[in-house]
């Protein structure tokens, strides 16, 4: 279990502390389809419980990042409260944060431009979309800066003034008395909590936060070749920076769902065709399907049953590089089981002209009477 104030991020994802790279990655994407908001319209609760397994995916799946998380508990230049590292109340992290005085005393800036979250969603497209490519009009949920306000989060023609108390860096230094002397701590300031200057009239749209929560329609356009696992990244249609920040990115998850046709390994797509007997010894022209419809396949005279002809490039398109990859065609000959008479004894003549031997045709009953006239 984790601390109080401390995400356990690989609980969050349900997988254990030695998970592997492809395990945490099964883990979020089964939970991202499961809470996305798109598929729980109007529900708040799964719209936060969205937002921390994209947090807990961003930690983990990310080696450096799960490296410092694994070893210290947070990832980052400032601990979180309770975490044992500053601001929860025991003597190791009161002394940490009084020696160190927290992000800002080390160049951090609580009211700098920070950089909008990267948002993910996931598009279920079919084996012929992807070889072919499309543009598909996607409608993203996400935080804006308000349009009312312009993301200053005061009413239009109301005034914003910059705390006097902090001088508007949102921060006041507070000395403390410590077992190794007076210790100067950088604490939020409490007269603007924290935000650096004081708003008259908060805006009626967003109640001062700066942002609001809209859905954006937006054209992403998938190139041909994606394949199940594939991400685009969109940058900058992510969800709105904070204090001039710039906006995250939107990730593009695909997944690719299976062609009765065909079966895909890679560029490279295979295929099966039924051919008969004759066709098999004396060579035919067949129908094989591709994505442009049915086409003629000329299957050389003496081929064999699995045998796989090739066709060149007829395959996927090569997502990075160029080119498809190939199409292979799998040959089964067809035995059959009900020959007619005249069938019967043209494959008898085939086998005598062959040199082969053949049952004579002939049942149990019929053996035995010719075993016992003779």
């Amino acid at each position: 279990m984790a601390a109080p104030g401390k995400k356990d991020y690989y609980e969050i994802l349900g997988v254990p502390k030695g998970a592997t790279a492809d395990e945490i990655k099964r883990a979020y994407r089964k939970l991202a389809r499961k809470h996305h908001p798109d598929a729980n319209p109007g529900n708040a609760d799964a719209e936060a419980k969205f937002k921390e397994i994209n947090e807990a995916n961003d930690i983990l799946s990310d080696p450096q990042k799960r490296a410092q998380y694994d070893q210290f508990g947070f990832v980052g230049d400032v601990p979180p409260p309770g975490s044992g590292f500053g601001g929860g109340g025991d003597l190791f992290g009161d002394l940490f944060e009084n020696l160190f005085g927290g992000g800002a005393s080390r160049g951090g800036n609580p009211n700098g431009p920070r950089r909008g979250s990267d948002l993910e969603m996931s598009i279920r497209i079919t084996l012929e979309t992807a070889f072919r490519g499309v543009s598909r009009e996607v409608e993203i949920p996400r935080e804006e800066n308000c349009p009312h306000c312009d993301g200053t989060g005061a009413e239009p023609g109301s005034n914003v003034t910059t705390c006097s108390a902090c001088g508007g860096r949102g921060q006041v230094e507070r000395a403390a008395n410590t077992p190794f002397g007076r210790m100067v701590q950088v604490v939020p300031c409490a007269a603007c909590g924290g935000k650096g200057n004081i708003i008259e009239k908060p805006c009626k749209d967003c109640r001062g936060s700066k942002r609001v929560r809209r859905s954006r329609k937006l054209d992403v356009k998938i190139p041909p070749g994606v394949d199940t696992g594939t991400r685009l990244r969109i940058s900058g249609e992510g969800e709105a920076g904070r204090n001039g920040g710039p906006q995250g990115d939107l990730f593009i998850l695909l997944e690719v769902t299976p062609d009765s046709r065909f079966q895909r390994d890679g560029a490279d797509l295979h295929v099966r065709v039924d051919i008969e007997i004759p066709q098999a010894v004396l060579g035919a022209s067949v129908s094989i399907p591709t994505f442009d419809g049915m086409e003629k396949l000329d299957v050389p005279a003496g081929t064999q049953p699995g045998s796989v002809l090739r066709i060149k490039n007829r395959g996927m398109p090569r997502l990075r590089g160029s080119g498809n990859g190939d199409m292979h065609i799998h040959v089964r000959v067809n035995v059959p089981k009900n020959l007619s008479s005249k069938g019967k004894q043209l494959m008898a003549e085939l086998a005598s002209e062959m040199k082969v031997d053949v049952a004579d045709g002939k049942g149990l009953l019929d053996r035995i009477k010719d075993k016992f006239s003779g």
